[in-house]
């Protein structure tokens, strides 16, 4: 596995604009992310992260937002990380799971980045409701679930498990972007959250019948 290939930090994005290109290459290849103890590519020694991070306050909220949790790779497992979101995002599933998604996308703040904290989930990852016949809850991705790294399907699992719009609690309804293969829930488990490395067979896979 190439370091392009591990979960990217504001500073290693900002270091190498081709890290995009590298992590869409892996996304389309199925490839997964191997272990790492510090998950940025960072260059030189691993260092010792706190993986915390000050809450933000009323003011970063402010009245047409609120605080909702997304989960980040720090130290190479899974930490929930508060994010302001627009409020009108839990109004709705599908708004819910795109604001979400908006913030897995992002890079990590300053704060973040200090304590940590990265994101494998590609910049250009997209996501669409349920279509006709598929079970409830389930969110229709650009990609193929099982062609993202295991780092991103884990942050998707246990990001959107912790919408209880979506009616998956620590799991969510996955499926691509075509009718090749259904969708099927996967689950957010202790495991996942301690080694979202260990490969997408950590993530456990089940049917789900609509």
């Amino acid at each position: 596995m190439s370091r392009a290939g591990r979960p990217r930090s504001g500073h290693a994005r900002r270091a190498a604009g081709g890290a995009l290109g590298a992590v869409a290459a892996l996304t389309l290849a199925g490839c997964g992310v191997r272990g790492t103890t510090v998950p940025v590519d960072a260059g030189g020694a691993p260092s010792r992260v706190s993986c915390e991070v000050e809450e933000a306050g009323a003011g970063e909220h402010g009245p047409d937002r609120t605080a909702a949790t997304v989960y980040l790779v720090c130290g190479g497992a899974l930490v929930p990380v508060d994010r302001p979101v627009p409020r009108t995002a839990g109004t709705e599933p599908l708004r819910a799971a795109r604001a979400l998604l908006d913030e897995l996308r992002r890079p990590p703040s300053a704060p973040e980045e200090e304590a940590g904290f990265a994101s494998a989930v590609p910049e250009d990852l997209s996501v669409t409701g349920a279509r006709p016949g598929d079970p409830a809850g389930t969110l229709r991705l650009s990609v193929p679930p099982d062609a993202l790294p295991s780092f991103a399907l884990a942050q998707l699992a246990c990001t959107f498990g912790d919408v209880p719009a979506l009616g998956h609690p620590r799991a969510a309804v996955l499926g691509g972007p075509d009718d090749t293969e259904p969708p099927h829930r996967y689950a957010c488990t202790a495991a996942v959250r301690a080694h979202p490395d260990a490969g997408r067979e950590t993530v456990e896979k089940t049917p789900v019948v609509p």
